[in-house]
């Protein structure tokens, strides 16, 4: 499904670029074509990125999350860090923003996490999350094959068990 919106914007986004004077709209009073053609092509550049994100997703063999004794080990989405252990984890929230639900993982030292990304753009992504929502972590069920709700109960259910075992 994400692929499918994904290049249904990506098409939008070069119609937006290659045709920037037919594309006026009232609502937002942007007139100079430049800008519009400039708003075409970050679109495709985002959707054409979350696309190809999603394709990869697709064929990726990698088990999207395990949860176990040493932790919540998350390969769900582009932002994701590989092993949150549960001695870092201070609390468990669920945000939801439009349709999307999103358990946030908040840790005792974010920039440990942050300090592990991948590459600069998942460094960023990360960043954005913590000045968002106060947190680099989060997981959705977006990209997993698995209920928010049970996903949800479980990792919950996990962290006050093994919170009150320490």
């Amino acid at each position: 499904m994400l692929q499918i919106g994904a290049i249904a914007f990506v098409v939008g986004g070069i119609w937006i670029a290659t045709n920037p004077e037919s594309f006026m709209p009232n609502i937002f009073k942007i007139t100079d074509p430049e800008i519009i053609r400039i708003g075409g092509i970050i679109g495709i550049l985002f959707f054409g990125a979350a696309g190809t994100y999603g394709i990869k997703k697709l064929f990726d063999k990698k088990v999207g999350l395990i949860i176990d004794s040493n932790g919540i080990t998350d390969n769900s989405n582009a932002s994701s860090i590989g092993l949150i252990e549960w001695n870092d984890i201070s609390e468990i929230r669920t945000k939801q923003v439009m349709s999307t639900k999103i358990l946030l993982i908040g840790v005792v030292n974010p920039e440990k996490y942050i300090g592990q990304a991948k590459n600069r753009l998942q460094a960023k992504l990360m960043e954005a999350n913590m000045y968002i929502y106060k947190t680099p972590l989060s997981i959705t069920s977006n990209t997993l094959k698995y209920d928010f709700g049970e996903l949800e109960k479980l990792i919950q259910t996990e962290f006050n068990r093994i919170k009150n075992a320490r």
